[in-house]
């Protein structure tokens, strides 16, 4: 009797400590693994080329898409560390112990913090490129750029690590038996994180946009204008180029559906403050959170000729001949 009690726990060699093994996933469950499986390797394969198209050619080191990449290698994380360990321990016995419990939710912190934090940046790139024209190269550098990514990833890793230091102090205080893992995040913490990581950021992006909306809409009714655009040439005056209209209209697209997909995240989040999160709840949420990631990419495939010419000289080989960095995909 003991022997078929002791199979049923995650840890049969401690009884009375031990929590009991979840029943086998229903076929429902089961077809939820496939999916989120499925989107964890498309999300890596495209980022991944996302990285080696912006990383290689020289024609596309840019500072735009410098936050592109940026994004990118986020998004890259999402389908390498978060989905297959959402996959692995979602309704399963938690095997690695307090200290890596304590881990995952820091490292979800770091990804969405950076994630949002590259949203604002985009957001800002944008804005002044299509309202301040005249200024844009001098406002935005490579090494301004460089600075502002660089610092958007080390404010992540410190916020996250501000929110989550209880955690990370007493790993582990929160569950009630061994081979369980839940994070319990209070009110307050939850308010400040639901304020300074997802209410201050997201109006700062709508407001941005509103604005790039607006001029972008003006500037398109100048150029169908020929008396207009005749003026406009000779009396000198700045406007952004078509390009760099399109660039918003598409960068437009991928803040509209992060916003989609991260809103249902931060509300739950924010609703189920002090109760126990377990990384079996909110399975619809996480996956819309990790689906933007897979998104993202198929929208840049969709918008943007270059990243398709990228793709074509990528499966093709043709980046492995000397000088490839120098070829033509604008």
């Amino acid at each position: 009797m003991e022997t078929l009690e002791g199979a049923e726990l995650c840890f049969p060699q401690l009884l009375n400590a031990s929590c009991r093994k979840p029943k086998p996933p229903s076929s429902d469950v089961m077809l939820l693994y496939i999916l989120l499986s499925f989107i964890a390797l498309l999300t890596i394969a495209l980022n991944l080329l996302v990285i080696i198209s912006i990383s290689h050619f020289r024609q596309l080191h840019t500072t735009t898409n410098l936050f592109l990449l940026s994004l990118a290698f986020s998004d890259l994380l999402v389908g390498l560390v978060l989905v297959p360990a959402e996959i692995l321990f979602m309704g399963a016995c938690w095997f690695l112990g307090d200290l890596m419990c304590a881990l995952y939710p820091i490292v979800l912190f770091i990804i969405t913090s950076s994630s949002i934090g590259n949203m604002v940046l985009i957001s800002v790139d944008r804005y002044v490129a299509i309202c301040d024209p005249l200024c844009y190269p001098t406002k935005i550098t490579w090494r301004r750029v460089k600075i502002c990514v660089c610092l958007c990833w080390i404010c992540s890793v410190l916020y996250s690590s501000l929110v989550l230091s209880d955690t990370l102090m007493q790993p582990g205080r929160s569950k009630s038996c061994q081979g369980e893992c839940v994070v319990v995040i209070n009110s307050i913490t939850g308010a400040v994180d639901f304020i300074l990581n997802f209410n201050i950021p997201i109006t700062v992006i709508i407001v941005l946009y509103m604005r790039v909306f607006v001029v972008a809409v003006s500037q398109a009714r100048a150029m169908r204008s020929h008396i207009v655009s005749v003026t406009l040439q000779h009396s000198g005056t700045g406007t952004a180029k078509k390009s760099e209209l399109k660039a918003a209209r598409t960068l437009g697209v991928v803040v509209v559906v992060f916003l989609l997909c991260l809103c249902p995240y931060y509300c739950v989040s924010f609703a189920g403050q002090d109760a126990k999160i377990s990384f079996s709840s909110g399975v619809i949420v996480l996956f819309l959170y990790f689906l933007n990631s897979c998104l993202n990419p198929i929208i840049y495939a969709l918008f943007y000729p270059w990243f398709r010419k990228a793709i074509k000289l990528i499966f093709t080989l043709q980046i492995l001949q000397p000088d490839s960095c120098d070829s033509n995909v604008l």
